[in-house]
This record gives structure tokens, C-alpha cells and sequence, in this order.
């Protein structure tokens, strides 16, 4: 007999929205030999009750999964992802967000492709990169999607530098930058002008946030590079992962970042492909 499967479950803030969804996943989830494993935060959000064998309350965040169920929009599956970053443990995304680019399917997919397949990882696994930084203190902060830098609310306009490998690429009065992956360079960078990265290219991008230049540009930077940030100005700039604010750069201070390769697994379903999932989601490359 096979032993039982445990199953982490993250969902968004609107639990009300997500319902019929996890009244599928426990049926699931009874009916094969699965326990799903709610942490305090997300057992008082739903209002589960423990049940023996089947859900699992209060519980602690433990690498004994084999699978992480996300309910949500990118930011939850973001979570998802750095929670379980450098462990096997990939990452199964239902969208209820806006865009959900990261998400494994949509809710009107599950008649198609339900839990019981989850359960079963009958599905393809890409590995996604990490962006690694350590900030004041010793703190490592890992980006799945980007680190932001940006200008206090209210404050001066920021002057931030960056160099590649000790020799300085740019310094630009701007109100922030951002450093993507490729699985974010569809998301701030992209709001910034910066180049789409495909999934499976190895490097990360650098785009500044509103310059006050005419030739400030893009770059992507190689993979076994150090990335090295710079705060040139007289105010700190505060620096945000994944969306999420973390920590700050003082005046003169550097940051260095680095490229960690497989860092994370999502799930896929069989013949996904980034091209498909760019057209969906954000229509025809073309006005």
C-alpha cells in the first residue's frame, strides 16, 4: 500500500471566490488517499475543519509535500513558489486572478484536467529561476518574478547606478528599477519597455522605472554574472520582491544580486508552451 500523500493549499484573499474549487479539491482528495495540509493563516481564512486522513489544520509549513495547490492569482502563486524554492516540490496553480500568468489552468479547466490528475503529477514540470540577494543583517531575499527598487513615496527622485561584474553599465535619475527573470519579465519590466524573456532563456533583465533620460535602455544580463545596484542618491530607496516590500538601500549603499537557476517548480499542463501562454494571456504581439 502506497503511502499517504500530503498537499499544501495556499488560496487567495476572497475565499468566498475560490469555494467551489476547494469543495472539489477535498472531495479529491478523499476519495484518493490524500490528506491537504492548511497552515494557521489559511485554516481561519476558509474556515476548514480538521478531518482525520483528509485536512489537516493549524499546520506548520514542512517540506513533507508533494504537491502545492495554489486557488489565486499570481501573487499567491508567487508564495507558493519561494515557499517551496529548493525543494522538489512543484507548484499546481488554479487562476482566480487577473491575469494568473504563472497559473496551471483556469477554473473551467478543471472538468478537463481535475485534482485526481494532480495528485497523480500528471503533468509536465519547468523549472523557473530565482534572483538571490542579501540585504542589511544577513537576510537572503530570493525573487521568483523581480526585485523592484523604488524612490520613497513623496521623496526625491532617485539616482540608481548598476554594474555588471565590478564595471558600471548606467546611473539614471528614475524613480526606480527593476531586475526580472524571464518568468517576470512579463510583468513590471514589461511595463517599463523592457524585453519579453522567454521561459527556458538563461540570463535576467534591467530595466529602469520612469527615467529622466532619452537613452537610458533595457539589458539582459548573463546568468553567471553579479548584478551590482547602487544607490547614488541622498534618500533610500525601498526594495520590493515579488511586489512586496522587504527591506531598503541606504544612501551609497550597493546590493548584489545573482541568478540561481532551477530555483522553483511549476506545473504545467502536458504540451503548455511560454508562446501559447503569452497570445492567451496578453493577446497578439502587435496593436
Amino acid at each position: 500500500m502506497s503511502a499517504r500523500r500530503i498537499v499544501t493549499v495556499l488560496t487567495h484573499t476572497r475565499p468566498q471566490q475560490v469555494d467551489p474549487s476547494l469543495r472539489r479539491l477535498v472531495a479529491a482528495a478523499r476519495a484518493h488517499d490524500v490528506t491537504l495540509r492548511f497552515d494557521a493563516a489559511e485554516t481561519r481564512k476558509l474556515g476548514v475543519q480538521a478531518e482525520a486522513g483528509v485536512i489537516d489544520c493549524d499546520a506548520e509549513w514542512i517540506a513533507d509535500v508533494t504537491l502545492c495547490v495554489v486557488l489565486g492569482g499570481d501573487g499567491t502563486i508567487l508564495q507558493g513558489l519561494r515557499q517551496y524554492a529548493g525543494t522538489d516540490v512543484p507548484v499546481f496553480a488554479v487562476n482566480y486572478g487577473e491575469i494568473g500568468f504563472l497559473a496551471t489552468l483556469e477554473p473551467e479547466d478543471l472538468d478537463e484536467f481535475g485534482f485526481e490528475r494532480a495528485f497523480a503529477h500528471e503533468f509536465d514540470v519547468l523549472p523557473l529561476p530565482a534572483i538571490v540577494f542579501e540585504a542589511g543583517g544577513g537576510n537572503v531575499h530570493r525573487a521568483i518574478n523581480d526585485i523592484s527598487f523604488h524612490r520613497k513615496v513623496g521623496g526625491r527622485v532617485a539616482q540608481l547606478a548598476y554594474g555588471v561584474e565590478g564595471e558600471e553599465v548606467g546611473s539614471v535619475r528614475c524613480d526606480g528599477l527593476a531586475v526580472c527573470t524571464p518568468a517576470g519579465s512579463t510583468g513590471y519590466n514589461l511595463a517599463n519597455g523592457g524585453p519579453v524573456l522567454a521561459w527556458g532563456v538563461e540570463g535576467f533583465g534591467v530595466s529602469f522605472i520612469a527615467p529622466h533620460s532619452l537613452t537610458a535602455r533595457a539589458l539582459v544580463v548573463a546568468p553567471d554574472d553579479t548584478l551590482t545596484v547602487s544607490n547614488r542618491g541622498r534618500e533610500a530607496v525601498d526594495i520590493s520582491v515579488d511586489g512586496r516590500p522587504v527591506c531598503e538601500i541606504a544612501p551609497g549603499e550597493d546590493i548584489n544580486a545573482r541568478f540561481e537557476h532551477a530555483a522553483a517548480s511549476l506545473a504545467q499542463l502536458p504540451g503548455s508552451s511560454f508562446y501559447k501562454r503569452l497570445r492567451a494571456k496578453f493577446g497578439r504581439l502587435s496593436s
